[in-house]
């Protein structure tokens, strides 16, 4: 297996090539870059660094969190106390449930046209984004599966989704490494693994 400096290397080459060579569909320009989620701190770290490289190169970088996504959905939904407030009457599973809701309902704020009215806010030839922070919808809030399959053909622009889990044979990734959860095999876009 890769090193996470490897694979972010191989990344950056595909990345550099025009055009870049990261997606496999026309309709879906995402790219997966799998880290171990014990490694969040050093992905980081490299990733500022990689968007630098890349900036230096003549490539526009636009960092996208998932987790400001996440409280932005939140706090247009019915806030943060309502939450909370849910969780004290109702327990864990079912503030997760309502957060799930916020992000998937279309009576809220669907997550995938939150993500591409961001996106598309930037030039498909000039931009990359980077799609940083995804351990926030864990452990079961928005299946990042799910969220892949959503976005195609909503956008243009080129993406790089920093995927937290672990890498099971060629293709199967289990998000935070979760042993409860079966990994998923069914991401039609380059893996970084």
């Amino acid at each position: 297996m890769l090193s996470l400096k490897e694979r972010i290397d191989l990344l950056e080459n595909d990345l550099k090539a025009d055009p870049p060579r990261i997606s496999v569909y026309h309709d879906l320009p995402f790219a997966i870059l799998r880290y171990d989620p014990q490694e969040e701190w050093i992905l980081r770290r490299e990733v500022r660094f990689l968007s630098t490289r890349l900036k230096s190169a003549g490539k526009e970088v636009v960092t996208i969190s998932l987790a400001q996504l996440l409280w932005e959905i939140i706090e247009s939904a019915e806030g943060l106390d309502a939450i909370a407030e849910l969780e004290r009457r109702q327990g864990f599973e079912k503030a997760q449930a309502q957060i799930t809701t916020y992000l998937s309902d279309e009576n809220w704020f669907l997550l995938p046209k939150h993500l591409a009215e961001k996106m598309n806010a930037f030039d498909p030839k000039k931009t990359i984004v980077f799609l940083t922070r995804a351990a926030s919808l864990s452990p079961a809030i928005y299946h990042l599966s799910k969220l892949l399959d959503e976005m195609q053909g909503q956008t243009q622009v080129p993406a790089i989704l920093f995927y937290p889990g672990s890498l099971e044979g060629a293709t199967g990734l289990r998000f935070m490494g979760m042993k409860d959860r079966d990994s998923l095999g069914n991401y039609r876009v380059k893996i970084y693994g």
